[in-house]
């Protein structure tokens, strides 16, 4: 999945137009956290506008968590933040008093934002209806993190601010990585037969998410069998009842628990489902039922370490569950 130029202009939705960049002041300005005046400005392209980068940025604010991952992973400070469900791969962040706390993930705070005085804003499509107001703060960049070439998208996004941030072999570094757990993972997917089911669990309930879901690059691009061939009604999935799962009777059944997340508790455990439609399943008999990392699954999904335990977690189906 090495990235090429024919794939970087026929996918992207964020392009970079101008690939000359340097500084005036040199690595002294940088230490010292001067802004460096680049020799040729970054125009970066993307679904919602037009950024300008003329300045190395110093002052980033990321409004998702997401974001935070990406500049966490090439070791890019960060000056604002939104910090109401900080992942625990991201824990370091939680308690920095130097960093702004921008507010809600879906709802930034946009008075605190503008406080903050940014030169740098990386948004996701969760906060399109604040576009137009962050861009008038600073350079505004807006990352697609839809299910087509997810993972391509993610090395994208990570290439694109290793250029910005002149950590552009750092950047290479954390892709090349990527590609070859990716690859790993493809191959104990397409190897065997086993059908798996991924669902969402909320208080009881759950939701299929199968290949034209959030999760749809596990099937269109791991290469992970679906075992239902239902059409989502949307990217979250839909309402499914324990006869649906049953019937689906999956080889593999990944759950990723929802409610641990929004209500900040334990992730769900087998004892805790007494549901007996769901222990008839093929997966459930034979120990191949995955409570999946819910902070990666759902909180992120599209970043480096969220992709990373994913693909742990994917291949974690294939194994018997000792706990099942």
């Amino acid at each position: 999945m090495k990235l090429t130029k024919k794939s970087w202009t026929g996918l992207l939705l964020i392009a970079a137009t101008s690939l000359l960049q340097g500084c005036n002041s040199g690595d002294k300005s940088e230490a010292s956290g001067v802004s460096q005046t680049l020799e040729k400005p970054i125009t970066i392209e993307h679904e919602l506008g037009t950024a300008v980068i003329k300045h190395r940025p110093q002052r980033v604010a990321a409004l998702d968590m997401n974001e935070v991952d990406f500049l966490d992973q090439l070791n890019i400070p960060i000056a604002g933040m939104v910090k109401d469900y900080i992942p625990h791969y991201l824990s370091q962040y939680k308690d920095r008093d130097d960093i702004e706390d921008l507010g809600a993930i879906v709802q930034p705070n946009m008075e605190r934002v503008h406080m903050m005085k940014p030169d740098l804003i990386l948004m996701t499509p969760l906060h399109n209806a604040q576009y137009q107001e962050l861009s008038e703060i600073a350079p505004t960049l807006h990352f697609d993190d839809s299910i087509e070439h997810h993972i391509e998208k993610v090395e994208v996004h990570l290439l694109t601010l290793g250029r910005i941030f002149d950590k552009e072999a750092l950047a290479q570094e954390k892709v090349d990585h990527l590609e070859a757990h990716v690859k790993q993972v493809q191959e104990l997917a397409q190897s065997r037969p086993e059908k798996a089911l991924v669902v969402l669990h909320n208080n009881g309930s759950f939701r299929n998410l199968g290949p034209h879901s959030r999760y749809g690059f596990i099937f269109e691009e791991l290469g992970v069998k679906p075992a239902s061939s239902a059409n989502e009604a949307s990217l979250h999935g839909q309402p499914i009842s324990s006869e649906f799962i049953q019937n689906a009777d999956p080889d593999i059944l990944y759950i990723v628990d929802r409610t641990a997340v929004m209500e900040r508790q334990a992730t769900i455990r087998p004892n805790d489902i007494s549901n007996p439609l769901l222990r008839q399943t093929k997966a459930w008999k034979n120990g191949h039922v995955v409570f999946v990392d819910a902070h990666a699954w759902y909180i992120a999904a599209s970043s480096p370490s969220a992709i990373e335990i994913m693909l742990d977690d994917i291949a974690k189906g294939y194994q018997e569950q000792s706990q099942i």
